[in-house]
């Protein structure tokens, strides 16, 4: 991994280019937006970029995806041809079913695809929200399958370990996406749901921190959650549906006035939420 491509400069890929610039690698930028193209070459965060990926693809030995999960598979079918030999890609998109295994079907047999997932997005789009720091202490997770080279697979680690990671674990595809589907997939569509349940706009001079920390991935794109809520759409209903179970226990004992209930449960969910604080989380 010497010459690195960022295909899609958006917030995450910007984000990387940041990064990997700083650490000394050559990175090359590809987006739609000439703007964009030219907003990381005014950043110094590329050596070059194009909206035309032939005028970078020879130039480079690593690919990194941040498209949207539906553009991947169409890209690599029109372009995989003049990528050089022997090249890696790295995807990060969100979800891993319906993604890896079709590039593995159609991919030239000297590139290798390894799947990976920076734990660390933002609800802001586009390069002018990207941020270096956003992968300090944050989990990375690696999705190889049977078609990855060990030594691929260590030197994506060491990769992560770079850019200063903090957990960096492996898992299959099915375990990423039922992951997903719990810790963000379904925490998104309560904060979807709880922003749309009325009219709220008339509340927010008497806000609190409670209510901006739980909104806070309410702010949403659009067309790239649809995307991955419809790819991971069977794990993301199971997680729904035992959501709306424990929702509605809840209702029950409130309305029955169950107090031993909802103590038991407000004790349970503080000792559970106590593993997930960041610094407990990296001891582990």
């Amino acid at each position: 991994m010497t010459n690195i491509a960022i295909i899609g400069l958006g917030l995450m890929g910007a984000s990387f280019a940041k990064k990997l610039t700083h650490l000394n690698y050559n990175v090359y930028g590809i987006d739609v937006s000439k703007q964009t193209i030219d907003k990381a070459k005014e950043l110094k965060i590329i050596v070059d970029g194009s909206t035309n990926p032939l005028d970078v693809i020879s130039k480079c030995d690593t690919f990194i995806f941040c498209l949207y999960p539906t553009k991947i598979l169409p890209w690599i079918e029109v372009y995989q041809n003049d990528i050089p030999k022997h090249s890696l890609l790295m995807d990060i998109s969100g979800v891993k079913t319906n993604i890896v295994k079709p590039i593995q079907d159609v991919l030239r047999e000297d590139l290798e695809l390894l799947s990976i997932h920076p734990m660390c997005g933002r609800e802001s789009r586009g390069i002018e929200f990207s941020d270096e720091t956003i992968f300090k202490g944050s989990n990375f997770i690696l999705v190889p399958t049977q078609k990855n080279k060990n030594e691929t697979v260590e030197a994506v680690k060491e990769l992560a370990n770079k850019m200063e990671f903090g957990r960096i674990c492996t898992l299959s595809i099915e375990e990423h996406d039922k992951m997903i589907g719990f810790l963000s997939q379904l925490t998104h569509v309560i904060a979807v749901s709880l922003m749309n349940t009325h009219d709220n706009a008339h509340l927010v001079e008497y806000t609190g921190d409670s209510f901006r920390d739980l909104t806070r991935i309410a702010k949403i794109n659009e067309d790239l959650w649809t995307e991955l809520f419809i790819m991971n759409k069977n794990i993301l209903l199971d997680e729904i549906n035992q959501f709306i179970d424990s929702i509605s226990h809840f209702r029950d004992s409130l309305e029955q006035e169950d107090t031993q209930e909802m103590k038991r449960l407000f004790i349970q969910s503080t000792k559970r939420r106590d593993k997930f604080n960041k610094t407990d989380a990296k001891k582990r």
